[in-house]
């Protein structure tokens, strides 16, 4: 598949696996227009692409924007994402995430944009009944974060059944990793992602990391999840878009591995790459922490032809030590203040 140039709207651009898409994209052979109010993300991520600054509860700026570019699609990352945060705040979490692709649909509606990738999550599945989950799997968020991303892709049904948007909703595991070509990482404040804050005690950057839990249900007592590449998230969104471009049908789609990995095992992998002791210390379980959380990703594999393949612990840990550690990381800090 070749985009030919063609643009495609990405809201949320400048962010950890937005900017890794719109590089996929520029591959690919589109121009990803990037739509960001740059709270979280980076001006420096927006490479290959312009950037159009504003916020996605801004209608009249998202229809002027599309209005200008034309997209052919429009790929929406621009959400509140800290699980935490969401309890906290839920009225935020509301406005951004449900209220603000409403916004987005009115707007693709009104120009006839009629093809939609949202960046969803597997937290709209909650505690799961059994593993690994398929796309088939009980909705019961348990945060706001997971009910609004839920609410989100039912937006999306909604506006198909009205005036026909074709979207794909990928839930994505754990994020993990940086780009392999060390162009782009995850730089984001407060640390909440496992791989950062570990390398970040192997740095010195912090004294201690805490293992929350060890006495969960699984091989070494600590929790399990399926940590899935940023890279091979990005070719997901490309495959999606394919997907759509090719005239096939909307639907939801897990992005992850179909392996577990644990704390411990994560741990073992950040001590190979950086050659450190990382001290970890025991601490209690977390409230609303599954023992697992393990993606059953047949689905996407077989309806877009999508392949994680960057999946060793290892080599995920090594992109994003060595995106901490790079003279572009530095660069690329200096000029994003954000």
């Amino acid at each position: 598949m070749r985009g030919m140039t063609q643009p495609v709207l990405v809201t949320g651009g400048a962010g950890y696996v937005g900017s890794h898409t719109c590089k996929a994209l520029a591959q690919a052979g589109f121009l990803p227009v990037t739509y960001d109010n740059l709270s979280t993300g980076h001006r420096a991520a927006v490479q290959w692409g312009p950037l159009e600054e504003g916020d996605i509860l801004e209608r009249e700026r998202l229809a002027e924007v599309v209005q200008q570019h034309q997209p052919i699609a429009v790929l929406h990352f621009a959400a509140s994402i800290r699980v935490a945060e969401s309890v906290a705040c839920p009225q935020a979490y509301y406005d951004n995430n449900v209220l603000g692709t409403l916004r987005l649909l009115e707007v693709c509606k009104r120009f006839e944009v009629d093809k939609f990738i949202l960046s969803s999550t597997a937290a709209v599945y909650g505690e799961p009944r059994s593993l690994p989950i398929p796309e088939s799997h009980p909705l019961r968020p348990v945060n706001p974060y997971g009910s609004t991303k839920l609410l989100a892709e039912r937006l999306l049904a909604d506006f198909e059944e009205e005036c026909g948007i074709r979207s794909c909703a990928l839930r994505y595991f754990n994020a993990a990793g940086a780009d392999p070509e060390g162009e782009l990482g995850a730089e984001h404040e407060p640390r909440s992602h496992l791989v950062p804050i570990l390398l970040e005690v192997a740095a010195g950057l912090r004294k201690t990391f805490e293992v929350y839990g060890a006495d969960y249900d699984t091989a070494d007592g600590s929790c399990v999840r399926d940590y899935v590449h940023v890279w091979d998230l990005a070719q997901g969104h490309v495959d999606a878009l394919a997907h759509l471009l090719r005239g096939g049908r909307s639907g939801v789609w897990n992005l992850g591995t179909g392996r577990g990995l644990s704390v411990h095992q994560m741990l073992a992998a950040a001590r190979e790459v950086t050659g450190g002791a990382i001290e970890a210390l025991p601490a209690p379980r977390r409230a609303g922490d599954p023992p697992a959380l393990v993606a059953d990703p047949s689905a996407a594999m077989e309806a877009l032809g999508w392949t994680p393949r960057l999946t060793d612990p290892v080599t995920m840990v090594r992109h994003h030590w060595d995106w901490m550690n790079s003279s572009q990381r530095r660069a690329w800090l200096a000029q994003s203040p954000s």
